[in-house]
């Protein structure tokens, strides 16, 4: 019996031998701690500060030898790669593209107007990556497991920098281009006050939809503000129109006269005359006068101003 319970004691106790080859299961698996990402990227950006000066000439050799940025003096592109570094760096740092957002927009006030283009802004950002991903490669190239948990840390926050650089560089430059077609606008359909609640507004170029819109909404915001009784519309310099167009200015004749203003409108067209027949308008409803000068005629007369030709004789 006491053989038996020494063979069962020896067989349910584990030994010392057996207890240090068993395989432990509490190892450290780097890829799996959490907070590991962000303890990667922390070493990141360590790493991309203390060699911010060499990664950031060998950026801009980058973008000299691509062509890009190159509206903008040496000085100037020292000073902005200076910054976009800066930017870049402390996104990765904290995960938060609202400062980077507002640094991309001053960013495209500044060099829209100067001729960059979109595709050079992006090729920068996207040659800063290449730089940075480069510089890691250097750094870890001799460990491939920590060198892939790196990148990991380090691709999605660089391809959402790059994006959120594209994104609000496009946006400024929408609002730019916006800018400038109303200003073009406005400029090719002035309303001028030619005296006292007369006023005149010359069409020239091609009348879209768009346009006639804005033309309405000048016109009538110019009668409002001048007090206009008489508004001579000039189309001599507008070719043709299409029927839409067309039905936006029997419109607008209304609209002005809602307003106490009557419209005479000049230079009308051969093919627009055949357009507003073909259409239906009702004629009754327009004034219309042959050329300009008879219109401003016919303006002042209905203003109550008479116009006298004054004979010059010469004297001998």
């Amino acid at each position: 019996m006491a053989d038996e319970a020494q063979r069962t004691t020896e067989q349910g106790a584990p030994t010392d031998e057996a207890s240090a080859t068993a395989p432990d299961t509490t190892a450290y698996d780097g890829a799996s701690t959490p907070g590991n990402g962000e303890h990667l990227l922390s070493q990141l950006v360590a790493h991309l500060r203390e060699h911010r000066t060499r990664l950031r000439e060998e950026w801009a050799e980058r973008i000299q030898e691509a062509h890009l940025l190159t509206a903008m003096t040496p000085k100037e592109m020292a000073a902005e790669t200076t910054s976009v570094y800066d930017n870049y760096v402390e996104v990765l740092e904290t995960g938060s593209v609202e400062a980077l957002q507002h640094y991309a927009r001053d960013l495209s006030e500044r060099i829209i107007p100067r001729g960059v283009e979109t595709h050079e802004v992006v090729g920068i950002v996207l040659l800063l990556r290449d730089v940075l991903a480069r510089s890691l490669f250097e750094k870890y190239q001799r460990d491939f497991s920590l060198l892939n948990e790196v990148l990991d840390a380090y691709e999605p926050a660089a391809n959402r920098i790059a994006n959120t650089v594209a994104v609000s560089f496009v946006d400024e430059r929408e609002r730019v281009i916006r800018q400038q077609q109303d200003a073009i606008r406005e400029l090719s359909t002035p309303v001028l006050p030619v005296r006292e609640r007369l006023l005149i507004l010359p069409i020239i170029g091609v009348l879209d939809s768009e346009r006639a819109r804005q033309l309405t909404e000048q016109l009538l915001s110019g009668i409002r503000k001048h007090r206009a009784k008489v508004v001579v519309i000039d189309i001599t310099g507008s070719p043709d129109v299409d029927e839409t167009v067309a039905n936006h200015l029997v419109q607008t004749v209304d609209a002005s006269r809602l307003m106490g203003a009557s419209v005479i409108i000049t230079g009308l067209s051969p093919k627009i005359a055949q357009t507003l027949v073909t259409i239906g308008v009702d004629l009754s409803k327009m004034n219309t006068i042959g050329d300009l000068q008879g219109g401003l005629e016919e303006a002042e007369r209905l203003l109550g101003y008479s116009v006298t030709r004054k004979e010059v004789s010469s004297s001998s």
